[in-house]
């Protein structure tokens, strides 16, 4: 083999360079397809886009599963260099919170797949919230710049679950892991604020995931809508502050368009879906026309962001951009 091909090969894409930030993926286009579900209710249209987004958002996380796993077995030393990196273990959650959301999109056709597939993505996310808090408190030292808004997701993902399971009489589980996540939020809140404010800024293909700060709140109050029963004080605060950080990350937005492509990018769909919902259920309990307004208006612009993602995504995996050592 020549020096040439032999470089090409160490380069050649590779399962033992499976990237697991891929099932951010999932998250945004389970959110996405959510999202389209609020829209077709309050259009009063049948299920047919939603559908077909809920289609390829399981087709795109099996495939995930399919080439992760494969990866776990194959290059168990690559799965704990995930497990070990200070950024790429926020996103183990999101296999349990892509199940918990594949829950919630299935529920209107079947509430018994609804259940079974809930209490599977429950039960990781419970496993997995322990396991990565575990070793964020064990014996290594975090460094500041290590710090991001990624490590939201684990806390993110114990709010999803309530917004299925209170709907599935699952009332008690449901108020734990929403206090669960709460209580992570404000805790990472204030230290992912320390960090933006008072360190080195984000690098460059992490300064996408400054939109994660959008999803905690918004997901919040949709989850406590569910549990509370209504709309009250605390619900206002919760989506309010998901407005806010929508304003702050603009606030941001023209940097992202100087950064190369990566898979971190992903981290633009689910919060903004997360927004769209959070809009829709406080104008259909409200009857607000703006809140109403802001739903079709954030829905327009997910569409927009996933079809770019999408498309980026796949010219980059055919370009042999993703599968290949970080």
């Amino acid at each position: 083999m020549t020096d040439g091909a032999a470089v090409a090969a160490d380069h050649a894409p590779s399962v033992a360079h499976f990237p697991l930030p891929l099932f951010a993926a999932s998250m945004g286009l389970l959110g996405f397809t959510l999202a389209l579900q609020r829209v077709e209710a309050a259009l009063g249209l049948g299920a047919l886009a939603s559908g077909l987004a809920l289609g390829f958002s399981v087709l795109v996380f099996l495939a995930t599963s399919a080439g992760y796993l494969t990866k776990a077995l194959r290059h168990r030393d690559e799965v704990k260099g995930d497990w070990n990196h200070p950024v790429r273990i926020a996103f183990f959650p999101a296999i349990s919170i892509s199940v918990l959301l594949l829950a919630t999109a299935v529920m209107p056709s079947s509430e018994s797949l609804a259940r079974g597939l809930w209490i599977i993505g429950a039960a990781g996310q419970a496993a997995l919230t322990l396991a990565v808090v575990a070793n964020w408190i064990g014996a290594r030292a975090f460094l500041a710049p290590q710090l991001s808004p990624a490590w939201f997701i684990p806390a993110v993902g114990n709010v999803i679950a309530p917004i299925a399971g209170a709907h599935l009489g699952l009332i008690e589980l449901s108020w734990y892991f929403f206090s669960v996540g709460m209580i992570f939020w404000v805790v990472l809140l204030t230290l992912v604020m320390n960090r933006l404010m008072f360190h080195e800024p984000l690098p460059g293909k992490l300064q996408p995931t400054l939109v994660i700060l959008i999803a905690p709140p918004a997901v919040g109050f949709v989850a406590y809508v569910n549990l509370a029963g209504g709309v009250d004080g605390f619900a206002r605060v919760m989506i309010n502050a998901g407005y806010l950080f929508f304003l702050v990350v603009l606030t941001q937005a023209r940097a992202f368009g100087r950064i190369p492509f990566a898979l971190s990018f992903w981290a633009l769909s689910f919060p903004v879906a997360a927004l769209a919902i959070a809009s829709f259920v406080f104008a259909r309990e409200t009857g607000s026309g703006f809140h109403l307004g802001a739903g079709y208006g954030l829905s327009a612009l997910l569409s927009v962001i996933i079809a770019v993602l999408v498309l980026r995504t796949a010219k980059a995996a055919l370009g042999g951009h993703i599968f290949k050592p970080e």
